[in-house]
């Protein structure tokens, strides 16, 4: 895929607060104390009433957009609303319980990985808060993963796709796959991009930095996100993004065991 001419690299980020205003303003605070020039706008969707974040004393370093929504929408819709005709060169998304860590600014080094000869998506390491490694990096889920998985204990056997919690892009990729699929009101809908990206032929990236993330695993507590996750498995599973992703990983030959470069 061909890459246009930018000017020098300009981010903009994409929260969305689900009534998280106190980790909203922690993150909000935290990326301004990052001191990265990258970082030209956030955009905020308050995706159910709440207080605006308080403005520090000095302004923000950046752009902040408020959206507040009538009524709620899913996770893809708030990120494609919140990104629609972006003007930067790269788009981040990341998720207000993510905690940025002090010394790592991630943002220059996301968009630094965007860069890289084929790279469709740029992502950091995630780490829980007591420092455990998140297992953020994830192979397709089948079927038969999810069962080793869940009841074997099994260790992931490749990097298939990644979560959404910090994910960037070149502007021109979002485009080109056209940014998350809405039919996914919540889970599954980073599996399907991250599998569109790789399916053209671009690869996920680890960038060389680290953030925390809280991971609140909401679909193992509360049976409405149980739900939903099914529902969004079987979409997932019916669609033809994954039927083709899963015939290049079973093909006989010429590259079995992949979606797309690694």
């Amino acid at each position: 895929m061909s890459r246009p001419n930018f000017p020098p690299a300009r981010l903009v980020v994409s929260v969305v607060s689900h009534g998280h205003g106190e980790l909203v303003q922690r993150l909000l605070e935290q990326i301004a104390g990052a001191g990265e020039p990258v970082v030209s706008r956030v955009v905020l969707t308050q995706n159910i009433p709440e207080s605006h974040p308080h403005v520090p004393s000095g302004g923000w370093p950046f752009v902040l957009q408020v959206v507040v929504n009538d009524t709620p929408v899913g996770f893809g819709a708030n990120h494609n609303q919140a990104l629609a005709n972006v003007s930067e060169s790269h788009v981040c998304v990341i998720n207000p319980d993510v905690e940025l860590i002090s010394g790592q600014p991630p943002f220059s080094a996301l968009v630094q990985s965007c860069q890289d000869p084929g790279s469709g998506c740029a992502y950091p390491l995630q780490t829980a808060p007591d420092g455990s490694v998140q297992d953020s990096e994830r192979e397709l889920p089948s079927p038969e993963a999810l069962f080793r998985r869940r009841l074997l204990g099994a260790r992931e056997q490749r990097v298939d796709w990644v979560n959404a919690a910090c994910i960037a892009l070149p502007v021109e990729v979002w485009r080109a796959v056209g940014g998350f699929d809405e039919r996914y009101f919540m889970y599954c809908e980073d599996v399907d991009m991250c599998l569109r990206v790789r399916l053209k032929g671009l690869r996920l990236v680890r960038a060389p930095v680290k953030v925390v993330h809280a991971g609140q695993r909401a679909s193992h507590r509360r049976l409405q996100h149980l739900l939903w996750h099914v529902r969004s498995l079987w979409r997932l599973w019916r669609s033809p993004v994954y039927r083709q992703a899963q015939q290049l990983l079973t093909a006989p030959s010429g590259g079995a065991g992949t979606i797309g470069p690694q």
